[in-house]
């Protein structure tokens, strides 16, 4: 069995805007696209080869957020390249934050998740992760789409100077928030 070629470039795409300036990606595809899943590993794919990467997941809902985290725990548990990563003592380990083993003095989790309008402040994050902030009930009046766009520019003080920010969704409305974020 051969990974889909979408698959591929959506993977490739992802390692690319995390190798190179300036870090900033937008990745829309149709419904059902396998957005998320490859999202997910290339996410466990980060905290193979870099292990003191902070992530943060972001989507409209917290419970949204909390899916992805969990796939990519459950990546992070059943390959067999990520065994010495799992903590012994799982004390982060839940659905929505992850710790795995990596360098001490660092207080943030490895992965954690918010809701778009959850608290944030104080956060840091090398690596974010914007999935699915825009559905439709972020996005239906233009008064939620300013709103939207307002709390997305709050993420520029939470990553870390050469962070890596990265939209993946699709879009729901003509007047997309995907039009104005800040990719390049």
């Amino acid at each position: 069995m051969t990974t889909p070629t979408h698959h591929q470039n959506i993977m490739n795409f992802l390692v690319d805007v995390l190798e190179n300036k300036p870090h900033r990606g937008l990745l829309t595809a149709f419904r059902h696209s396998g957005k998320s899943t490859v999202v997910g590993i290339f996410v466990a794919c980060v905290l193979y080869m870099r292990p003191n990467t902070r992530i943060l997941v972001l989507s409209a809902e917290t419970t949204l957020a909390a899916r992805m985290v969990n796939h990519i725990r459950n990546i992070l548990e059943n390959h067999p390249l990520c065994v010495d990563m799992i903590p012994k003592n799982k004390k982060e380990w839940a659905s929505g934050r992850i710790t795995i083993n990596r360098s001490v003095g660092i207080r943030e989790p490895s992965v954690i998740c918010q809701g778009i309008h959850g608290n944030i402040t104080g956060s840091r994050a090398d690596l974010i992760i914007c999935d699915d902030v825009e559905v439709p009930n972020t996005c239906n009046t233009a008064q939620k789409r300013e709103m939207l766009r307002e709390r997305l520019r709050e993420l520029d003080f939470i990553l870390s100077p050469n962070g890596t920010m990265i939209y993946i969704g699709t879009p729901h409305t003509t007047d997309t928030i995907y039009r104005t974020c800040d990719t390049d």
